[in-house]
């Protein structure tokens, strides 16, 4: 026989609030422009990752690369 599953309608009723929470926070970030913005900010993010100054900047701030540079040297 099928056990009956308790509180049923309790999971139900937090299932739907859920999605009706989630369904209004997705129609807010779609009204206000929220993905417009992010695709914006993340194509500046990768532009800017492959630029020279950042490879520079991962370079330096390697704490590393003094000792990628003689390991490299020793044979």
């Amino acid at each position: 026989m099928m056990a009956k599953v308790k509180f049923l309608d309790w999971y139900l009723k937090i299932a739907i609030g859920s999605a009706i929470i989630g369904g209004g926070m997705e129609f807010f970030m779609i009204k206000t422009g929220f993905y417009d913005k992010v695709t914006v900010i993340e194509a500046e993010k990768r532009a800017f990752e492959n630029s020279p100054e950042a490879q520079a900047m991962r370079e330096a701030l390697n704490p590393w690369r003094n000792k990628d540079a003689k390991t490299s040297k020793s044979p």
